[in-house]
């Protein structure tokens, strides 16, 4: 019989922050090792260049440790920094035309989603190929509907952490998640569709 041992208790994002925006350079490394993983993955989806993507990165949590002062103690702590992080890109995709000299907004199809399926689901041959299916129809989707429904889904963010990130309205963000999923519900039924997504993970 397996005995399961109890998890150390880990400071929430809010308590790391106060402590972050004190000094406290202890905070400051675990709010970095706690979220390089998820801002890693989300930079990823506008550059193939992963060093690039660590450089801004580093970059962010840098001029974050700098400005610490000035930053408000009251955010939600990941929807501040992947909102951040994808300033930064932006700016330093347009200045050094690492990517097109499209616009930022304007790349469609550069927002790549990738799937994997949690292991109780693996065994089902079934349910793979309708994931693989899934994928497809989600490559096909614009760019920004395919992000919303990566925030939505993957990270788990609400409409206006969301909105804050994309530097949409909340009525926008609704608009774009409506479309998307209107847009896979032609070929399956949206409740299917949720239930997937909800089981997928970068």
């Amino acid at each position: 019989m397996k005995i399961a041992l109890p998890r150390p208790e880990v400071p929430d994002d809010q308590a790391l922050w106060q402590r972050f925006i004190a000094g406290d350079v202890t905070a400051f490394d675990q709010l970095m090792s706690s979220h390089f993983r998820a801002l890693f993955h989300y930079g990823s989806k506008f550059s193939s260049d992963k060093e690039f993507v660590k450089d801004c990165i580093q970059d962010l949590f840098l001029t974050l440790w700098e400005k610490r002062q000035n930053l408000s103690s009251d955010i939600a702590v990941k929807p501040y920094m992947m909102a951040s992080l994808r300033r930064l890109m932006h700016r330093n995709i347009t200045s050094k035309s690492r990517l097109s000299d499209e616009p930022f907004d304007n790349q469609e199809g550069t927002f790549e989603i990738e799937f994997s399926v949690e292991q109780e689901y693996i065994d089902n041959e079934s349910t793979l190929v309708l994931t693989h299916k899934l994928k497809k129809l989600v490559d096909e989707l614009p760019r920004r509907q395919k992000e919303v429904i990566y925030l939505k889904f993957f990270q788990e963010l609400e409409r206006n952490q969301i909105s804050e990130i994309m530097e949409v309205s909340p009525q926008t963000v609704s608009n774009l998640l409506q479309i998307a999923i209107k847009q896979l519900q032609n070929h399956w039924k949206a409740e299917f569709i949720v239930f997937v997504l909800a089981h997928l993970f970068v």
